[in-house]
């Protein structure tokens, strides 16, 4: 399985991010609405990316199962 420590940063910069877009819209900021946007996107590119390991983990787990039978 992926690093729980991973998986819990890349939420934290996905809550990071959120709280970014909505100051930036709150006091009009479209460059820092924009960033927390942005900040977003990649955080839930690395969660499918810690998803996919996982994914990938248990199939490969499941192989080795079936091979040692």
């Amino acid at each position: 399985m992926s690093d729980p420590s991973d998986r819990l940063k890349h939420k934290a910069e996905e809550l990071t991010g959120k709280a970014k877009e909505k100051t930036g819209h709150a006091i009009g900021d479209e460059r820092l609405e924009a960033e927390g946007q942005g900040d977003q996107a990649q955080s839930k590119v690395k969660q499918a990316a810690d998803d996919v390991k996982d994914a990938a983990r248990k199939g490969t787990d499941k192989i080795r199962s079936t091979l040692d039978r």
